[in-house]
C-alpha cells in the first residue's frame, strides 16, 4: 500500500475569504463567510532505533526516564487529543506526558487507577494551577519550533502502551485564511 504525504498544514472548505456580505455558502459554493477548517492529524508513539510507527513502550523504561516517544508537535500547532492505549496493564504509580524530558508540560500525574487495565484512555490536561499551563500549551504547541512528546512513568512494572497524539497543525499561524509567520 502507498502513501502520499503532505507538508500542510492541510486545510479544507469551499470559501477561502470572507466576502463580507454576512452571507454562507450553499452546497457547492464559493462565496460567503470563510468555511475553510484544518485538517486533524495524528501521530502514535515511534520506535527512535527502528522508526517503526505504532511501537509499545513498556512501562518500566519510561519509569528509568522519560522516554522520548518518537511524536513531534509542529510548531503553533493545537493539540485536540492525546490518547492512552495500553496493551498490558501499568503497575501502581502515575504517568505524565509533555514535550521536554520533565514529561509534565502537556498532563501530569495521570493516576493508575485511570490507566490501570488494557484499554483506550484519553488524556486531559491538568486541572488547577497547573491545568492553565498545560491548557495553553495544548492551545500553541510552541510559537516557535516543533516540539517531542516525552512519557514517564512514576512506578516500574511491566505495562506496555501505545500513545496517539491529534493535532490542527500550525492553526495559530493562520489568520483569515493567510500564513503569518
Amino acid at each position: 500500500m502507498s502513501s502520499t504525504v503532505f507538508t500542510g498544514p492541510i486545510l479544507a472548505g469551499s470559501v477561502l475569504n470572507s466576502d463580507g456580505t454576512g452571507n454562507y455558502a450553499g452546497v457547492g459554493g464559493s462565496s460567503g463567510m470563510q468555511n475553510v477548517g484544518f485538517v486533524s492529524m495524528s501521530q502514535a508513539s515511534e520506535s527512535a532505533t527502528t522508526g517503526l510507527f505504532s511501537t509499545a513502550i513498556t512501562q518500566a523504561a519510561a519509569n528509568t526516564a522519560p522516554v522520548n516517544t518518537g511524536i513531534v508537535i509542529p510548531a503553533q500547532s493545537i493539540i485536540t487529543d492525546i490518547y492512552v492505549y495500553v496493551t498490558t496493564a501499568l503497575a501502581s504509580g502515575t504517568m505524565s506526558i509533555g514535550t521536554t524530558t520533565t514529561a509534565t508540560e502537556l498532563a501530569n500525574a495521570i493516576p493508575n487507577g485511570n490507566i490501570n487495565a488494557a484499554g483506550q484512555y484519553a488524556v486531559n490536561p491538568g486541572v488547577g494551577s497547573g491545568g492553565a499551563t498545560q491548557v495553553n500549551n495544548w492551545l500553541n504547541s510552541s510559537s516557535t519550533q516543533d516540539v517531542p512528546v516525552y512519557v514517564k512513568t512514576s512506578a516500574t512494572g511491566s505495562g506496555t502502551f501505545y500513545i496517539v497524539v491529534s493535532y490542527l497543525q500550525a492553526a495559530n499561524s493562520f489568520v483569515a485564511g493567510q500564513y503569518t509567520a
